[in-house]
């Protein structure tokens, strides 16, 4: 890390009121100082750390912008380096000319994502936490935020350095009494490595487990609405989305494609893919439509089944029953303005294929009962409430997959105390599941991965 580096870290997609372009390194003060001129005739090598100083950015005696800079030396910046911003006008071609000038003066280009790689270098923060703060960027919804800034402060690193922290400290008690049996005694060691694991297994499964609902609440859920034709799915969805998305009118057939949106609903982001109506058709563009359907609701996390109640549930509805097995169903009972026909007896014939879902009255056209449809999300995802409290939840393949490999490690050890197997044995075990625990947070984690995960920031983060 001997060059200093240099990017835009704005989005430049549009001209906004300002943009910010960045400076990290050791010469980043010095390189800063080489193009930026002073209103008050000063050095930036001379201010104080954590200042802002007006004036203009100069190319070849030719002013570039005028700005703000700001100076915050090491080690208390975001990379623990020295670091300069630039606040310069909004303008793309202003803001592309200020880089070039900071690169023609030295400055290196950065890579995606460097800023953050060297903040995880420099022991800024953990790897765990640099992967956080990608989450924090891409959030989509309130629960996403908060879970994503949980992880940035370091919540999950502390689990997982409690956890390393007794698993080595009973490996180095075993190879130190193996080494030296007189002085240290391994009887009925087994029984407190026991104790100590099963308290490792509890969190590490815990976290491991939370990948689903973190999945969830990150990248939504994803939602199929099925039902027949002419009960009321692309109303519900423009109900839901707040805008007219589907074409609703009162020919059957109307949707024949799947048509996708991504709504928030009470804080927490559903997928919907609003389908054809589902029935036998000789029309070769809605049976393909028909298809599509049944192929989304194959993959779906949740299914919103809308029933027509003003109408007798016929053979089309009980082909969609058949599809809805051993998934989360809600059943929303629509048009409940209009004269219900359809009773409880009818809802019977669901029961015999799926046992948990729910049943709501709404109204998609007048946009009444939506507030129940939420409750009934929340309730068959969160158990009626997403928790930030003690809860962590974790939405990253990588630490998903290596947390379940320190699970089955520990799950090894436990059965080899069982087995009355020696101790020298249980340490392979347990420092295999310490090992794994040190690649989420960065422990002797291999180059070409922390590459690929800081491969996916942006140029300026």
């Amino acid at each position: 890390m001997e060059h200093t580096i240099a990017a835009i870290s704005t989005s430049i997609v549009s001209s906004g009121a300002i943009n910010i372009v960045r400076l990290s390194g050791k010469d980043a003060i010095e390189i800063a100082d080489k193009v930026f001129v002073s209103k008050k005739g000063i050095k930036l090598s001379e201010v104080n750390s954590h200042t802002v100083h007006y004036g203009n950015i100069v190319n070849k005696d030719n002013i570039v912008d005028e700005v703000l800079v700001v100076v915050m030396k090491a080690p208390n910046t975001y990379t623990k380096e020295d670091v300069v911003e630039i606040d310069c006008h909004g303008g793309i071609l202003v803001t592309k000319k200020v880089l070039e000038t900071l690169l023609d003066f030295g400055a290196v280009l950065a890579e995606p994502g460097e800023f953050t790689k060297r903040a995880f270098l420099n022991g800024r923060m953990d790897l765990s936490q640099a992967e956080a703060v990608i989450d924090v960027i891409h959030s989509k919804n309130e629960y996403a935020l908060k879970s994503s800034i949980k992880l940035l402060s370091g919540k999950l690193s502390e689990k997982i350095k409690h956890i390393r922290i007794l698993l080595l400290n009973h490996i180095s008690y075993i190879e130190a009494a193996l080494d030296d049996p007189e002085h240290m005694s391994l009887d009925n060691y087994a029984d407190k490595v026991n104790k100590d694991v099963d308290n490792c297994v509890d969190i590490v499964e815990n976290l491991w487990k939370s990948a689903d609902n973190g999945s969830i609440v990150h990248n939504g859920i994803r939602t199929v609405i099925l039902g027949k034709t002419n009960t009321g799915k692309s109303s519900l969805l423009n109900a839901l989305a707040k805008e007219e998305k589907a074409i609703v009118t009162d020919i059957e057939g109307t949707t024949r494609d799947t048509l996708e949106e991504q709504i928030n609903l009470g804080g927490i982001t559903l997928c919907l893919v609003d389908t054809a109506g589902i029935r036998d058709t000789n029309d070769y563009v809605e049976s393909i439509g028909v298809k599509k359907a049944k192929e989304n609701a194959q993959n779906a996390d949740l299914i919103i089944f809308v029933v027509d109640s003003s109408r007798q549930l016929d053979e089309n509805d009980e082909k969609i029953i058949s599809l809805i097995k051993d998934k989360k169903v809600i059943v929303l009972l629509n048009k409940n303005d209009l004269d219900l026909v359809v009773t409880e007896k009818d809802l019977q014939k669901i029961k015999e294929y799926n046992k948990e879902f729910v049943a709501i009255s709404i109204s998609a056209k007048n946009e009444t009962g939506l507030d129940k449809l939420e409750n009934a999300v929340k309730e068959m995802f969160f158990l009626g409430n997403i928790s930030f409290d003690d809860e962590i939840y974790i939405n990253n393949t990588r630490q998903k997959n290596l947390l379940k490999e320190a699970y089955e490690s520990l799950k090894l050890v436990k059965m080899g105390i069982e087995d009355g197997v020696s101790e020298d044995f249980l340490t392979i075990d347990l420092m295999n599941a310490y090992e794994k625990l040190g690649v989420i947070i960065g422990e002797a984690v291999e180059d070409d991965v922390a590459n690929q995960i800081f491969s996916k920031f942006c140029m300026g983060k």
